[in-house]
């Protein structure tokens, strides 16, 4: 994977692809709010010889640093629609954990037609309908809720709530290490109040194109599961219950799950040069 930046209006956006071959299914593998690239090292060692590859690090998180926390969901959709421009990526499978799955439905919205497919793990619907109204004032209120707590137990909390793997529960307490706890409650309260925002705004958010739903069977992220079931069973969408797997169900279960993305993804249309 080769290391790339892309210069947006609130700061530079590192990003990773491999070689990207024209009529090549491309993955785009987006992590989830304070996780890194490496969310996805066990999917990138599979697939790195049989699709097209991108992944990032999103803006404020990493190597995406610095960056002024001001932008919106859709901000972040439109960052990603113009650098997979850039590498000449069409056709997108967008491969979308927690936050991800939200960047891949904000994609969908914006950029409807575009995508081949969209695999959501651990993530949740963004239509409005699916959240409550107390929920919402929660996530806008998320960074004083984190900034009460403290930083020893808020970086194990977040490590452990995320994972029922020493390998994931170690890769998750690498990414918190990597921010100071101003920074990491600013992140956090930024991504959930930015989600909010987007969900207050009442879009439709349809998913015009093939899509599943992946998730933990001890996924313990808020009503992650809850959703889950409400989302496949609403929208008819096919769904993956990983046995043994929290949160970050890509990490505690990577074979299990690379191989319904692999399923997945042979089932879709070749690409169209």
């Amino acid at each position: 994977m080769t290391e790339k930046t892309y210069p947006a209006s609130c700061g530079t956006i590192h990003y990773w692809t491999n070689k990207i071959l024209p009529g090549q299914k491309t993955l785009v593998l987006l992590p989830g709010l304070t996780a890194d690239h490496h969310l996805f090292d066990k999917q990138i060692d599979a697939f790195e010889n049989e699709f097209n590859l991108f992944t990032w690090d999103a803006p404020g998180h990493a190597a995406s640093r610095p960056f002024e926390l001001t932008f919106s969901l859709a901000d972040k959709a439109d960052w990603l629609h113009d650098i997979l421009e850039k590498e000449d990526i069409h056709q997108p499978i967008l491969v979308g954990q927690s936050m991800g799955g939200y960047v891949s439905q904000s994609f969908l919205q914006k950029y409807p037609g575009e995508a081949a497919g969209f695999v959501s793990i651990d993530s949740a619907p963004l239509k409005r309908y699916y959240v409550t109204a107390a929920e919402i004032w929660l996530l806008k209120r998320t960074e004083p809720m984190y900034r009460a707590y403290p930083w020893k137990s808020l970086k194990k909390a977040g490590a452990k709530g995320c994972s029922e793997t020493d390998y994931g529960r170690s890769l998750m307490k690498d990414f918190i290490d990597s921010y100071t706890k101003d920074e990491y409650c600013r992140l956090a309260g930024h991504g959930f109040k930015m989600l909010a925002d987007a969900m207050e705004a009442g879009l439709p958010y349809l998913i015009d194109c093939p899509a599943i739903l992946i998730c933990g069977e001890k996924d313990r992220a808020g009503s992650a599961k809850s959703y889950n079931r409400r989302w496949a069973k609403t929208e008819k969408l096919p769904i993956f219950w990983i046995e043994d797997a929290g949160h970050n169900s890509n990490t505690d279960k990577p074979e299990e799950v690379n191989r319904i993305i692999r399923d997945f993804v042979q089932e879709l249309p070749e690409v169209l040069s």
